[in-house]
């Protein structure tokens, strides 16, 4: 068998063996495994995750060997979450998988603590009356819930937590902490070294950008009051103040002090992202605060004080040119500052924790080395309950999609797909699902849909005749391309959720399949 660092290695190289431990210790319940659920779960077990629990009431029927590869002919009549776990075990021995065979429905309604013994719940093909008595369950045991639904050619992912922290956010773009208008102390002097006017032309092309916009940016300082470039005027003049310093034409390290010299002109300070986080009632710690909060507390004493209203230095500098000297002691420069700013807050978080009663060592080094390191990305998701989605959604957003041809057809089918719960709760079957009575569910499905809009606040609101034809045409059959996709993209918002890593989506992702479109609805 493979050893865990070659078998996982290139999900390492994304989260780390920080988010492969969580991952393996992650116990995951699936409701129902059709193609949706089996397809979300493959992905899972072949990523490490620790436990499986397969929840399904159904035996395998004929119908279940066109759509989901986690059966077979052998299958037949055997019960359905059995022959899934059997296939899944196989993808992976490491993974711990066991399988009930009760209808998820039931087990909602007759046993919801079972819930409670699980990290995460993906809850694929419920209706509505069944996905708003399992979210107020999970929420009620602070376990994550994900709902997942494919139907013809749409389908649904909406992620539902209270709330879920993330320190490792990894944005793509997000401007570097070099502090080149609010230099420290052992920056500035570090700087004062550097003669950008030295008559030695190797010199001059290899003093790094960093140390060249740290030493103009004091000289502009001088000679305007003390202020930085703003206006469009003063940040063309601070460039041209750049180049004036070359000495040739071919100094890269001066062309790239002109790109990076924007970094100059953000104000300094903290984000009003972070400030929103410092500022949350969350941050007002108690005995049973989560250490997520225990570490804002102590990030917020720091900014106030020794941080001088900035967030801890992540330490890090890009590739720039430079002599090797200069880079390799500007690079210690910059880490022995972050590694100064993470002593400090340490030594807040265990006053803290020694103060509201709990072992002050509880939160491990490595936890809040990283949380300073990503202090500037930090990120807080709070999601809606579904119940309250579904009653009370936000209805000028309601209303702006469904007048914006841009959004026309997502949020046609988030309409559609909860008329077809009413369709079928008032009917005892989906439209289009037996033969014969396709006009007469088409009328019914239309009138069922102006009803729901009517409810959410939208009379007069109508959806296109050719959206309820599809719907109809569909007869909830769950397409294993569909199924596949929607799977995909559950099984990477769990992954977030798990390892705190990367900044799960919020709302409502709606996947059309008609115009092959993936759109998040904000209600």
């Amino acid at each position: 068998m493979a050893e865990p660092k070659t078998k996982y290695d290139r999900q390492l190289r994304i989260w780390g063996e920080q988010g492969q431990a969580a991952l393996e210790k992650a116990s995951i319940c699936l409701l129902n495994c059709g193609p949706t659920g089996s397809e979300t779960l493959k992905n899972l077990v072949l990523g490490g995750i620790g436990s499986i629990t397969v929840v399904d009431g159904f035996k395998v029927e004929n119908g279940d060997l066109g759509n989901n590869f986690m059966v077979n002919e052998s299958s037949l009549g055997q019960p359905k979450a059995k022959c899934v776990c059997g296939f899944l075990q196989e993808l992976n021995d490491a993974v711990k998988a066991r399988f009930i065979e009760e209808n998820p429905v039931t087990l909602i309604e007759t046993n919801p603590s079972f819930f409670s013994q699980f990290t995460l719940v993906i809850a694929t093909q419920l209706v509505e009356d069944s996905m708003v008595k399992l979210d107020r369950i999970c929420r009620d045991a602070n376990v994550m819930l994900i709902f997942a639904r494919s139907y013809g050619l749409s389908g649904f992912v909406r992620i539902s937590v209270k709330e879920h922290t993330v320190i490792e956010s990894k944005p793509d773009h997000f401007l570097d902490d070099l502090r080149l208008n609010n230099p420290w102390p052992e920056l500035k002097k570090f700087t004062e070294n550097i003669d950008l006017d030295t008559s030695d032309p190797v010199v001059h092309k290899h003093i790094p950008y960093i140390l060249i916009l740290v030493k103009i940016a004091e000289e502009w300082a001088k000679n305007h009051g003390g202020r930085l470039p703003s206006s469009r005027e003063d940040k063309k003049e601070f460039k041209e103040l750049i180049k004036a310093k070359m000495s040739a034409t071919d100094e890269d390290n001066y062309k790239e002090a002109i790109d990076a010299s924007f970094k100059v002109f953000a104000s300094p300070g903290i984000s009003s992202d972070l400030k929103r986080i410092l500022d949350d009632t969350r941050a007002e710690v108690e005995s049973n605060t989560p250490d997520f909060w225990v570490m804002v507390a102590a990030l917020k004493e720091f900014i106030a004080n020794e941080g001088g209203g900035e967030a801890p230095l992540d330490g890090s500098i890009p590739d720039m040119t430079s002599s090797t000297e200069l880079y390799v002691n500007l690079q210690k420069l910059y880490q022995a500052k972050a590694e100064a700013d993470f002593l400090v807050v340490e030594e807040r978080v265990r006053n803290i924790l020694k103060k509201i009663g709990r072992d002050p060592y509880s939160i491990s080094k490595t936890v809040i080395k990283s949380f300073c390191k990503n202090a500037r990305k930090l990120t807080v998701c709070r999601y809606k309950p579904i119940e309250e989605e579904f009653n009370s959604p936000i209805l000028p957003e309601l209303q702006k999609y469904l007048t914006d041809e841009e959004y026309s057809v997502a949020v046609g089918f988030y309409i559609l797909l909860r008329a077809v719960d009413r369709f079928s709760a008032n009917y005892n079957a989906f439209p289009g699902q037996f033969d014969g009575a396709m006009d007469d569910d088409i009328s019914r499905l239309k009138t069922t849909a102006v009803s729901l809009l009517g409810d959410l606040g939208c009379n007069g609101s109508t959806l296109t005749e050719d959206l309820i034809n599809e719907m109809c045409r569909y007869g909830a059959a769950e397409l294993h391309a569909v199924a596949a996709y929607i799977g995909g993209v559950a099984s990477q918002e769990v992954i977030k959720l798990i390892t705190r890593q990367f900044v799960p989506m919020s709302g409502t992702f709606i996947f059309n399949g008609i115009d092959h479109k993936s759109q998040l609805l904000s209600l």
